[in-house]
């Protein structure tokens, strides 16, 4: 029987014919990297093949390893299989991956959004053959707003605070999340101030994106100086010793999990904004038909949920099992945030 072109190993999504990983979660001789998040992109390979806009994130993160990046759409070839990057949107620098060998197409999206935030590449539709497509929120309930809309509603509520005379904290993941955030911040309501694991992240992207200046909250920086201005900080800053000076103030976060109020609530947030990084329920489907695939396999979400939903369409739909994390592995450790 015909092996896949692609397969799901111990070790991450295998491809056997090229002997290369695509994100692999355990250490490979050989490694193409979507992205630069936790989940997508881990310490260990010998070898790290991404866009070229990845590179220094991924370096900013793991250290001293072995690069070798190239544009979207340019094709290397591995053991005659063709590979090429396309836009994924997600985050800057984030890839899909399209693999081709004989005639046969595999396209292994990472991770995705179908809107354009003004500082990732947008996301393109691939056609293949099989399509391995992320499900982080791979339900209905999940409807994004314009990413305008949304960012203007985060600005009005950092104004109301500043009439407060109250600091406005604002939790977006490091990578990411916070640049978009930042990038459409208005300054002329006030000074934002950054966490360390934020401001760190950012100088590596500001020669990729202009974004507004920012300061870095330090052991000197004062309640005063805070005082109507806004913070932003990763989620796992929440509830550390780092924000108690900061009172009064008040909290809010960016994700696609507030679109439930009991997320709010667990995580102790006085304000949600859904804003995500990942597709919407309506971005999954219509990405999916753009590519013209008959089989789809879903990885890390609602897979289960969306495969069966899949199904019902009339296409080859199934699951397999990863060690992606969606949102939650866009999240900082404790341990990182403390040594920022």
């Amino acid at each position: 029987m015909k092996s896949p072109l692609l397969e799901f190993t111990d070790k991450g999504i295998y491809c056997e014919k090229a002997d290369v990983f695509l994100d692999p979660w355990k250490p490979v001789k050989k490694a193409i990297i979507t992205h630069g998040h936790a989940d997508h992109s881990r310490w260990g390979n010998k070898e790290y093949i991404t866009h070229h806009r990845n590179i220094p994130i991924i370096s900013h993160r793991l250290g001293d390893i072995k690069t070798t990046g190239f544009e979207w759409g340019e094709t290397f070839i591995i053991n005659n299989v063709k590979f090429s990057l396309h836009p994924a949107g997600h985050i800057i620098g984030a890839s899909q991956v399209r693999v081709e060998h004989k005639g046969e197409v595999w396209v292994f999206t990472g991770d995705y959004k179908t809107e354009d935030d003004g500082i990732s590449n947008p996301y393109e539709p691939v056609k293949c053959h099989t399509f391995i497509t992320e499900c982080t929120f791979g339900l209905p309930a999940f409807k994004w707003l314009p990413q305008k809309e949304v960012l203007a509603d985060i600005n009005d509520w950092w104004l109301e605070n500043k009439k407060e005379g109250k600091t406005s904290i604002l939790f977006g993941y490091s990578l990411g999340k916070a640049q978009r955030l930042l990038k459409y911040l208005d300054t002329d309501i006030g000074t934002i101030y950054t966490h360390g694991a934020i401001e760190n992240m950012t100088e590596v992207l500001r020669p990729l994106v202009s974004f507004p200046p920012t300061k870095l909250v330090t052991k000197e920086t004062t309640k005063k100086e805070l005082l109507g201005n806004i913070v932003l900080a990763p989620p796992s800053a929440h509830g550390s010793s780092w924000i108690r000076k900061m009172v009064p103030y008040v909290t809010a976060s960016a994700s696609g999990w507030m679109t439930f109020r009991g997320a709010r609530r667990r995580r102790a947030i006085d304000k949600g904004f859904v804003l995500s990084d990942h597709c919407d329920w309506q971005g999954l489907l219509s990405s999916i038909e753009a590519t013209g695939a008959e089989k789809v396999i879903c990885t890390h979400g609602y897979s289960d949920i969306f495969s069966r939903y899949l199904r019902e369409q009339g296409y080859d739909a199934r699951t397999e099992a990863t060690q992606y994390e969606g949102e939650q592995g866009e999240m900082e450790t404790s341990k990182s945030v403390s040594e920022s």
